[in-house]
């Protein structure tokens, strides 16, 4: 193993996941460099070892205490060049997401205020495609570097090689546990145009806004509806918001005139999962120490204590209960990682 890296053994997650679960590891490996990550990886990957690649922690659910190695992406370094109408951004995979828009923000670089306050790291961005308020990661992703684990070959996707789809991606895909992220490229147009289609940002419509202006109503919103994982632990969305046809969401408006739903392309609408639990009567909904919010019934709270079988638990009745409700069955955002490898719900 790469003798530079920080190994610990039999080591807490509590204070690597947001949820604050307490789980540990069989070994924890802090890779700070990226020549550091990849070699870790590679060996684990060629023993056969059960290996989980971390970020901030803050869109997973431990299950049960990993059998294996987790690595944790400590990864710095943001470079910056330009063409005549775009700021081009080369960012190592353990930056910080918020602070990564607020470097941006001071370097007068502006497009990304809509993602503001996402917690996580920049390499596992473009596995789950995030978005906020009408901008997704793929409006602004140019390529995406990773190492081919079976071979150890570097690979550069272009953004459209990547496959995003709604909160989905090559990396969820064909490509998973297959390649570990180092560094993610951003395009940026010089010229701003605000999208301000969403939510708060709807008041700042026909306003001289700036950037900044944007940022902070994101900022606002984002504290005001979701829970600081640091005071209550919770991995922000638990679920995604659904995509249903448009005939099927039609019937459900008949049934429920202020369903909330957004087009999605011709023939499809995503609906707001959070409307959906808030009218199934789910808000304050416990099991055990876990509880769906009381403030943002899309987001579930670690209130008392909870173990993963809590979470769980709630999780899926939430899940069967809006699928007895409206037909609709719900997906979890985070991921499910038991003992030794990812898993469903």
């Amino acid at each position: 193993m790469n003798k530079t890296a920080s190994v610990t053994h039999s080591v807490s997650l509590k204070s690597h996941n947001t949820f604050g679960l307490e789980h540990s590891c069989r070994e924890l490996i802090t890779a700070k460099t990226t020549e550091q990550l990849i070699s870790c990886c590679l060996a684990l990957y060629q023993a056969k070892e059960p290996m989980l690649v971390l970020g901030g922690g803050s869109n997973v659910i431990f299950c049960d205490d990993f059998k294996g190695t987790v690595v944790l992406v400590e990864t710095r370094g943001i470079e910056i060049a330009e063409t005549e109408d775009f700021h081009l951004l080369s960012v190592a995979a353990g930056e910080n997401w918020h602070e990564l828009i607020c470097f941006c923000l001071a370097q007068d670089i502006a497009g990304l205020e809509n993602l503001a306050l996402i917690p996580g790291k920049v390499g596992a961005a473009p596995i789950q495609n995030i978005g906020a308020y009408g901008v997704e990661l793929t409006d602004i992703c140019d390529w995406v570097e990773y190492v081919e684990l079976a071979t150890g070959k570097h690979i550069r996707l272009n953004a459209k090689d990547c496959q995003f789809a709604y909160r989905d991606s090559i990396f969820k895909q064909q490509l998973l546990g297959k390649a570990l992220i180092t560094r993610v490229g951003f395009k940026v147009a010089k010229v701003w145009t605000p999208k301000l289609d969403y939510g708060p940002l709807k008041a700042l419509k026909n306003t001289n806004v700036t950037p900044r202006e944007v940022f902070d109503c994101i900022c606002q919103t984002r504290m005001t509806k979701l829970p600081d994982p640091n005071k209550v632990g919770n991995a922000g969305s638990f679920f995604k918001n659904p995509v249903i046809a448009n005939h099927q969401f039609n019937a459900l408006v008949h049934q429920f005139p202020s369903i909330v739903g957004y087009p999605l392309g011709m023939a499809n609408t995503k609906v707001a999962a959070g409307w959906l639990i808030e009218n199934a009567g789910l808000k304050g909904y416990q099991v055990g120490g876990a509880a769906v919010h009381q403030d943002q019934a899309l987001v579930l709270i670690n209130r008392d204590n909870a173990t993963s079988n809590d979470i769980l638990t709630l999780a899926q009745h939430v899940v069967d209960c809006i699928e007895d409700k409206f037909g609709i069955k719900l997906e979890p955002e985070p991921r499910m990682i038991a003992a030794t490898g990812e898993r469903s719900l």
